[in-house]
C-alpha cells in the first residue's frame, strides 16, 4: 500500500464555547504540524481540550480563532480525506462485519467489486477475514474496534483521527491493540493522531508526542520518540520496562500530575 504524501497544519488555533453567562476557553493558540508517516499523540489533563482539537480536525466544529488544513485545504466540515475511530466503534448492530466494513464506500456508490476487493483486503489485514458475515454483535470488543479501523481505511483517508480508540478495552486487548494499531500504521504508512489518557499508551506509539495544559488547552511540551518506529517486533512488556521507556513515562506523567495539581488550586482559590 502506497503511502501518501500528506501534510497536516494547525495554525494558532483557539477555540471559545459560549453559553448563557458562560465562556469557556477551550484552545488557545494552538499550532503543529505533521506529514505522512507521523503518529502523533496528545495526552493532557483532563478537560485540556484533546477532543475538542480532534472535532475541529475532523470537520465536527469551527474553530473560533486559526485554521486547520489538510493537504493545502482548509477544513470547515467533515469529508472522506479524514477518518474517525472513536472510543466505541459506532457500528451499525444490525449488519455483518462486512456489511460494516464497506458501508462508506457503499454510500458514495462505488463499484461493487472495487468494494469487495478493497474491503477483503483490510479484513486479511486486520485479521478479520474469516469473519466477513459475522454479525458484529458477535465480536468482542477489540474485534469491533478493528471493524471500526477497517471502516476508515477502505476510504484511504489522508489521516486518521483517534479519539481514546481503546478506552473501554479490558488491560489485556488494550495492549494487544496497541501492537496491532502499530502494525497498521507501519504497513500503510497513513498520518495517525491519537488522542489518549494512558502516558504509557502514548509513548509507545507515539513517533510524536504533545503534552497539553489545563484549559485552556496549550502545548507546552513536544517530544521526538522512537519506541513505535524502532519497534521490530520485540514483546510489548519488555518495550514498555526498559529504562529508557520508563524514564520518559515517569517525566511525562510528574508534568501531568503537577498540572492536575495546579489546576486544583485554582478551583480552591
Amino acid at each position: 500500500m502506497e503511502q501518501n504524501m500528506s501534510s497536516l497544519i494547525v495554525d494558532n488555533l483557539s477555540m471559545t464555547y459560549r453559553t448563557g453567562d458562560t465562556t469557556i476557553h477551550a484552545l488557545e493558540n494552538i499550532s503543529f504540524s505533521m506529514k505522512a508517516g507521523d503518529f502523533l499523540v496528545i495526552v493532557g489533563p483532563s478537560g485540556c481540550g484533546k477532543t475538542t482539537m480532534l472535532n475541529i480536525i475532523a470537520g465536527f466544529l469551527v474553530p473560533t480563532g486559526g485554521q486547520v488544513t489538510l493537504n493545502e485545504k482548509k477544513i470547515d466540515r467533515p469529508g472522506a480525506d479524514r477518518g474517525v475511530v472513536f472510543q466505541r466503534g459506532a457500528l451499525f448492530p444490525w449488519l455483518t462485519v462486512y456489511e460494516n466494513a464497506e458501508f462508506g464506500m457503499r454510500m458514495r456508490n462505488v463499484p461493487k467489486k472495487e468494494r469487495h476487493e478493497k474491503t477483503m483486503e483490510y479484513l486479511k489485514l486486520v485479521g478479520l477475514s474469516d469473519f466477513a458475515h459475522t454479525p458484529i454483535y458477535n465480536l468482542s470488543g477489540g474485534m469491533q474496534q478493528r471493524v471500526a479501523l477497517v471502516r476508515c481505511l477502505v476510504n484511504d483517508p489522508a489521516i486518521l483521527l483517534m479519539d481514546e480508540p481503546l478506552g473501554a478495552l479490558d488491560a489485556l486487548t488494550r495492549e494487544r491493540m496497541q501492537s496491532f494499531i502499530l502494525k497498521i500504521w507501519q504497513e500503510t504508512g497513513k498520518m495517525v493522531l491519537f488522542i489518549t489518557h494512558s502516558v504509557e499508551e502514548a509513548i509507545y506509539l507515539a513517533s510524536d508526542l504533545l503534552v497539553m495544559s489545563s484549559r485552556p488547552g496549550k502545548i507546552i511540551k513536544q517530544y521526538k520518540l522512537g519506541f513505535a518506529k524502532n519497534d521490530t517486533g520485540q514483546n510489548i512488556r519488555a518495550v514498555k520496562s526498559s529504562p529508557e521507556f520508563i524514564s520518559v513515562r515517569e517525566e511525562v506523567m510528574g508534568l501531568i500530575w503537577s498540572l492536575e495539581e495546579e489546576a486544583l488550586r485554582d478551583l480552591r482559590t
